[in-house]
């Protein structure tokens, strides 16, 4: 059992850990803060004093505001439903004996360390490009005139392009948790004839259900700001300006870092709702 003094010990050698966490975490969020109740123009002027909750007010009551929320949401949404839907089935597939399987998993992993920015631009100029990309390719070799996906299905577009990033990053959570699933208890089961799919639905989906809640958290919080597959294809045009997209472009526009650091205090208060709602309805989970 800890002493007082170990304890006494530990505390002080986590005490600069937890100092420079809270130091990365406060102070950008604390600037973010101290910007979105002043006028800043850095190449206008610079500091030209408090105006309060002006800058809020300018960026809810923009057009954009509100659909770019639901855009985000969107994206978010779909991006979760794909990741984990095939998710689950690539991590039972792989979990099957099979030839070469390492380097199976390897391949399926490797998109998750290519950069957004390659990633994006790959599907863009190598797939949906309507003139040269490989989907235009197979379109007329199937006798049917290629889609302009970035223009006619950009929101589906960049959904298939955040999913293919995100993926391996839900295959490995959900491997890793199918192989830590005891084998006696689908072996028992078989051996009752219990058929595959009631084995996979009472067995192995339960199991799973704490490392889908992981995955869900853990994506939810990262993709609110997806920004960079944006950026390389559609630029917030054709419904595919996200929150993170609109602050950027106010900022670009007017030059206004107040106003951006109050759009980026919206985007910290709907990740959190966002996180709460999630908290509630999935992240019991983590507590059975």
């Amino acid at each position: 059992m800890a002493t007082q003094h170990s304890r006494s010990a530990a505390r002080m050698m986590m005490a600069p850990a937890v100092v420079l966490l809270l130091g990365w975490m406060l102070v950008p969020l604390t600037m973010t803060v101290y910007f979105s109740f002043k006028k800043y123009l850095p190449l206008r002027g610079g500091d030209l004093g408090w105006v309060g909750f002006e800058n809020y007010a300018r960026f809810v009551g923009s057009s954009s505001f509100w659909p770019s929320v639901w855009t985000t949401l969107a994206i978010v949404g779909g991006v979760l439903v794909i990741t984990i839907f095939l998710g689950v089935l690539l991590a039972v597939l792989l979990d099957q004996p099979i030839w070469g399987q390492g380097i199976v998993r390897i391949l399926v992993i490797a998109p998750f360390f290519v950069m957004p920015t390659v990633s994006a631009l790959v599907w863009k100029n190598m797939f949906m490009d309507p003139v040269n990309g490989l989907f235009a390719h197979l379109w007329k070799a199937f006798g049917a005139e290629p889609v302009s996906w970035l223009s006619e299905a950009s929101m589906p577009s960049i959904i298939l392009i955040v999913s293919w990033q995100w993926l391996p990053f839900a295959t490995l959570i959900l491997l890793t948790a199918i192989q830590s699933l005891d084998s006696e208890q689908l072996e028992a089961a078989e051996m009752d004839g219990a058929p595959v799919l009631k084995r996979f639905a009472f067995i192995v989906l339960p199991h799973l259900s704490r490392a889908i809640t992981v995955v869900l958290l853990i994506q939810t919080i990262f993709l609110l700001s997806v920004f960079a597959e944006i950026y390389v294809t559609t630029q917030g045009a054709f419904g595919t300006k996200t929150l993170t997209y609109l602050i950027f472009q106010r900022v670009l526009e007017s030059q206004n870092v107040g106003l951006g650091s109050a759009g980026g205090v919206y985007a910290i208060i709907l990740a959190n709702i966002v996180a709460l709602f999630l908290m509630r309805i999935v992240g019991k989970n983590l507590d059975t």
